[in-house]
């Protein structure tokens, strides 16, 4: 009887507690599956957050993203935008009972409205040129948006007629007369980006930026290149304004972008930043509309310049430094409701901390570890709404109380601990999440050149057993001016090769963000020396791991991480395979195929008809090492990657075949700096694993 009723309860638990689901190593499908969660945006009553949902179709080959909801409290999200295209860019109106977005629903680019309440959206805009990047002024009804237009044409009927022209004319051959003829993914066809007002009932657009010039620029702007004031009744913006001798444009070589404000409806435009040589970008207006923050860097030419928040006081006409002595890059920043405090994050290490500094009182302060991004203050200054990641978890949205000091008395000894608890909003990729094996990063340290210590994140394979051997993969970051984080990535996701048996690591050599600036600028004019002693390191430390094997030892990067690739290539053979995606080759040619000739030549410390400059470019090619490549080597290139164009890809694969070096060239006629497509990410992995496979298993 007793053994019956056992036997009963197991069979009882078995049904209200099934085992768990065992857990599988993600695949390229799982990492499909993922839902991209992006843009948060906080009600103006804090009541509310708004966000966007990027869903892979990839049977159709492309992402669809849609807007969504869910209470501060937390909650179900409930779901606003649906149907064909892609809606992002939500934006809420002052009175938080409307929401503007971007869609291409109509199947270009506008702007549309939708009550919060419900119902079918209305377009705003029905521009030929489109329109991108809407914004909601605090007060009022006024929308700023941007557009790419021809800039002597005065209204949309003109825009809309050369646009006819052509798409219809047989010749689609141009003309130029000015650098940055093409950039990243894109050739300029003439037109340039606009600012432009709209109320937000609808009407005619007002070009606030009219002249042949992007305004605002591209550079830097983080998270947009320009705001509107709380009142609606200014804009501040970022353009390069600058000419060259010849009375051209010289945005192609230099970086000196200045703020420029200028009214809603009538008025010309002021620079405010005109003291300054170097980039001054993201202007983000104090909630009172006094102060106008921004990002600024001080040297014209170096895109890799310290990054600072600064403030212009719009009363006083004056600027002050908010970050005095912070050594690393200012990136995304959020004004607190009392227009004095401002949260940013910046690099540290292989995280993105919060922290914050004020107007009157302007010195830096912690306030949150982690992986952070997306800031916005709560309407009562008590809680930040913010977005975290991992390499083990995708972008999710946090609500997080500002952190308190809790004293603790243990004996004659007082402790202020900190207090911080991270609430979380969103769920869509927890059940997916919880199918997949995955580890955590470890952080490991080495010895580099010049004495430093150097950081590398360590991966482990799922179901690791240390009693096995398994192939060593070295990670190569761009840049070079980056860095490997603890963060979730979609392209070149470290859990996609652990997940194929490799012990990954990803090493921030010289060069890397993070670390002080000393450290990001210890990589110009060395491009094959310091970063690539760091890495020989931090491999001959794979090399000795216990459960590394250090016979299948394999490398691959791209950009500059590409560049990295090349340069062991044709100085060691201690790798059975290699992969260099979009990666410079021959430096002497960059110069005259890339586009933003700014970073060569403050890379390489001048022009290349400069005896110098041509010898470091030499130097540090690997085109002039070729001769001692050994190992086999796959190469991949995007035929649209404007920045390391094609020919240093084709100039490689040459030399290899002619050689005769196993070598495969993977060329994506549709894709950029970046594979972006989604069956095209499929076949870049499928290849790219493919590859090290062979050769180290």
């Amino acid at each position: 009887m007793k053994m019956l009723l056992r036997l009963g309860l197991i069979l009882f638990l078995f049904r209200v507690c099934p085992m768990a689901q065992a857990k599988h190593i993600i695949t390229y499908e799982d990492l499909a599956k993922v839902q991209r969660i992006a843009d948060p945006q906080l009600s103006p009553d804090g009541k509310w957050i708004a966000y966007q949902v990027g869903v892979v179709d990839l049977a159709a080959n492309k992402t669809n993203r849609h807007i969504w909801v869910v209470s501060a409290d937390g909650g179900d999200p409930r779901q606003l935008t649906r149907g064909e295209g892609s809606d992002s860019h939500a934006r809420w109106s002052p009175d938080g009972k409307s929401l503007a977005f971007i869609s291409t629903r109509g199947g270009s680019s506008q702007i549309w409205v939708l009550s919060f309440e419900g119902g079918d959206p209305w377009p705003v805009t029905s521009l030929s040129t489109e329109a991108d990047g809407v914004t909601w002024a605090s007060k009022g009804d006024v929308l700023l948006f941007t557009s790419q237009v021809y800039p002597d044409c005065p209204d949309e009927a003109c825009n809309a007629q050369r646009l006819k022209e052509v798409v219809e004319s047989k010749v689609k051959a141009q003309v130029f007369t000015e650098l940055l003829f093409r950039h990243w993914d894109s050739w300029r066809d003439g037109r340039y980006t606009h600012l432009f007002a709209v109320p937000a009932k609808g009407g005619t657009p007002r070009d606030l930026t009219p002249g042949a010039y992007d305004s605002p620029t591209f550079f830097l702007g983080a998270p947009d290149g320009y705001a509107i004031s709380p009142d609606g009744t200014e804009v501040c913006y970022t353009s390069n304004r600058t000419k060259g001798a010849a009375g051209q444009s010289a945005a192609a070589w230099t970086t000196n972008n200045d703020l420029f404000i200028v009214g809603t409806q009538s008025g010309e435009p002021l620079n405010i930043t005109a003291d300054n040589p170097g980039s001054d970008a993201s202007p983000q207006y104090s909630p009172n509309g006094r102060y106008i923050a921004y990002t600024s860097q001080a040297r014209n030419g170096y895109e890799s310049d310290l990054i600072r928040l600064r403030v212009y006081d719009r009363e006083a006409g004056k600027t002050i430094d908010l970050t005095p002595g912070f050594d690393q890059w200012v990136g995304g920043f959020a004004w607190a409701p009392d227009s004095n405090t401002i949260y940013f994050t910046a690099p540290e290490h292989a995280e993105q901390p919060v922290f914050k500094t004020s107007v009157t009182s302007p010195k830096v302060e912690k306030v949150l570890p982690g992986m952070n991004d997306d800031l916005s203050v709560s309407p009562d200054g008590t809680w930040l709404l913010l977005t975290r990641t991992s390499l083990t978890e995708p972008t999710t949205i946090y609500r997080v109380p500002l952190p308190t000091h809790e004293v603790t008395n243990s004996g004659d000894i007082t402790v202020h601990e900190t207090k911080i608890n991270f609430i979380r909003l969103n769920y869509e990729n927890k059940a997916l999440l919880a199918e997949l094996d995955m580890n955590p990063a470890e952080f490991v340290t080495t010895p580099g050149a010049q004495g430093a210590e150097i950081q590398s994140l360590l991966l482990k394979p799922p179901g690791f057993d240390p009693g096995k051997k398994y192939p060593g993969l070295l990670l190569v970051h761009g840049g070079p001016q980056g860095a490997w984080e603890d963060a979730w990535g979609y392209r070149w996701n470290a859990q996609m090769f652990a997940a194929r048996g490799y012990v990954v690591l990803m090493t921030n050599f010289h060069g890397s963000t993070g670390y002080g600036q000393k450290f990001v600028e210890s990589i110009s004019g060395d491009w094959g020396g310091a970063p690539y002693q760091d890495l020989m390191n931090a491999t001959d430390y794979l090399e000795k791991l216990d459960y590394v094997d250090k016979t299948r030892m394999v490398a691959a990067g791209a950009s500059y991480g590409g560049f990295m690739i090349d340069w062991i290539a044709t100085h060691t053979d201690r790798f059975k395979a290699l992969v260099s995606h979009d990666g410079v080759y021959d430096n002497p040619s960059m110069y005259g195929e890339t586009e933003e000739v700014w970073f060569d030549e403050w890379e390489f410390k001048g022009l290349p008809w400069e005896k110098e400059s041509m010898a470091l470019r030499l130097k540090w090619s690997p085109s002039s090492y070729v001769q001692n490549i050994k190992t086999p080597m796959l190469l991949v290139q995007g035929a649209k990657d404007f920045r390391v164009p094609e020919g240093q890809a084709f100039q490689l694969f040459t030399a290899l075949q002619r050689r005769g070096i196993k070598s495969k060239l993977l060329y994506f006629p549709d894709e950029g700096h970046w594979v972006l497509k989604p069956q095209n990410s499929e076949l870049w992995y499928k290849t790219v694993l493919g590859w090290l496979d062979d050769h180290s298993k």
